[in-house]
């Protein structure tokens, strides 16, 4: 299968690349994106032949639709690690919480988030790649909280790869902050930055489309790629989980093969969005794709007005970090499959330029055919949580409650809802002590043991371990100083 641009294509790059090109170099023309020339047709005979395999099979049939340029035992070792999960049979359980509401818990991996779903398999699938070419790279990955654990876990200590990543210093639970700057492998370095996600995001972008910093890296024998949603290699491993949640519930007799759910996803980059998106678009039963959103709520504003408006804004910090961003990146794909190039990089441009777009009445209608969504206030969110473990017995992170908000709001209770979390409660547990018992001011690992006693849980190994390890990367640096710090690391 080959892979075209979403805002068309310049001179300089070829019209249509491969899947190994497109994951070496993830920014197409005039700051674009890759996307699958045609999508594979799934259907309900792929449903029906995969309604009793493994996860594993699953993933490795699908990703053959995709005809994707990667040996089948690079693949099939990279998938090999989901093996390493919390149950190696069912690494995504997928758990009914309420009368027609479902959780995919998709936070059962090294690092206790989503993320590891796509990343894990894909630092098998990029290190490959690079030795096969004899290649060096360096990934660079910008991080609300979750994927740069995520990316530094998956490439450590692989060859023909370094790792340089971003995070925004201040702006990440304290477990999220320790798990990368705990990490101690010599092809990997943590970058904290004062500012924001979206100051990291746009210094990635900003770096893979500069051809100085390109001929910066060459003289270093170094060639660049990405770790974030931008890489569509993260995308196509996305797009499993959600086949395997929606044949998961009609293994639970919930749902009859083929009867439409909703998916509920809590979205700050969009990718995990756009990957339910894609299984729709290739054969899921699908009713409409809800979005939740924390207070920084422009995507609620883009699919209920048609305007993504960045105009005075800035990130507000909240109590569900990981989506604390503006500039959704994968928004572009959806804009693209459903307008065209030629409009997605008209509004890009207006992005770009303005800070704002707009999409026009038939534009806005079809997307809302598509999508609805809905944002919850933290205060909201806690009592959500607390709720939810009183009447349910089920705890949950401050991300997965956003869904809960959008549960009620946007879908129609007689349709099961598919709701995805993203993130274990180790991983923000300052907020879910405060919602289940009101202390406030507490450090995370007084939050956690916590939780523990009023949950009658026990704390990971992997997390408790993480308040003993030696810091073995201190590096805290101005956004205007990124570049410089990268190339010294070279």
């Amino acid at each position: 299968m080959n892979f075209i641009q979403t805002r068309g294509c310049d001179e300089n790059k070829p019209t249509t690349v491969t899947f190994s090109q497109a994951i070496l170099s993830p920014i197409a023309s005039f700051g674009g994106l890759y996307v699958p020339e045609v999508l594979p047709n799934l259907g309900l005979e792929f449903l029906n032949k995969h309604l009793n395999s493994s996860y594993k099979d699953l993933a490795l049939d699908m990703l053959n639709r995709f005809e994707i340029d990667i040996d089948q035992d690079v693949i099939k070792e990279a998938l090999n690690l989901y093996d390493n999960f919390d149950d190696s049979s069912n690494p995504v359980p997928v758990v009914k919480v309420k009368e027609n509401l479902y959780v995919s818990e998709l936070y059962h991996g090294p690092t206790r988030a989503f993320k590891d779903m796509a990343l894990q398999p894909f630092g098998v699938v990029l290190s490959s790649v690079a030795q096969k070419r004899n290649e060096n790279y360096l990934i660079l990955a910008a991080t609300s909280g979750d994927t740069g654990p995520a990316a530094l876990e998956t490439f450590k200590n692989r060859a023909n790869v370094q790792v340089a990543c971003l995070y925004p210093y201040g702006g990440t639970s304290d477990v999220q902050r320790l798990q990368m700057v705990t990490e101690d492998a010599a092809n990997l370095k943590v970058i904290g930055i004062r500012g924001v996600f979206d100051d990291a995001q746009n210094a990635l972008k900003r770096l893979l489309a500069s051809d100085e910093f390109k001929t910066s890296l060459k003289k270093k024998h170094v060639s660049l790629s990405a770790a974030n949603s931008v890489n569509f290699g993260r995308i196509i491993f996305q797009i499993i989980y959600h086949i395997h949640s929606y044949l998961e519930l009609v293994r639970q007799n919930a749902i009859k093969m083929d009867e439409k759910v909703y998916l509920n996803v809590p979205s700050g980059n969009f990718g995990n969005a756009l990957g339910a998106y894609y299984a729709w678009k290739m054969g899921l039963g699908v009713e409409k794709i809800i979005i939740s959103s924390n207070e920084n709520n422009v995507l609620t504003k883009l699919i209920k007005t048609g305007k993504y408006d960045l105009r005075d804004l800035e990130v507000v910090g909240t109590t569900s970090p990981a989506m604390d961003i503006l500039k959704s990146s994968n928004v572009e794909r959806i804009l693209y499959d459903m307008f065209g190039s030629k409009r997605t990089k008209e509004l890009m441009d207006d992005l770009e330029e303005k800070n704002i777009y707009e999409l026009s009445e038939d534009e806005l209608e079809t997307l809302q055919k598509c999508f609805d969504a809905d944002f919850c206030l933290g205060d909201e969110g806690k009592k959500y949580i607390k709720d939810t473990f009183i009447k349910n017995s089920y705890l949950m992170d401050p991300h997965t409650a956003t869904c809960f908000k959008s549960y009620e709001t946007c879908s129609n209770p007689a349709i099961k809802t598919i709701a995805y979390s993203t993130a274990e409660w180790t991983k923000f547990s300052p907020v879910i002590a405060n919602a289940l018992t009101g202390e406030v001011d507490i450090n995370d690992i007084e939050a956690l043991e916590s939780i523990a006693k009023e949950a009658n849980l026990k704390i990971p190994a992997m997390v408790k371990g993480l308040f003993s390890k030696k810091i073995t990367q201190n590096t805290i640096i101005d956004k205007e100083d990124i570049e410089k710090e990268i190339l010294n690391f070279l």
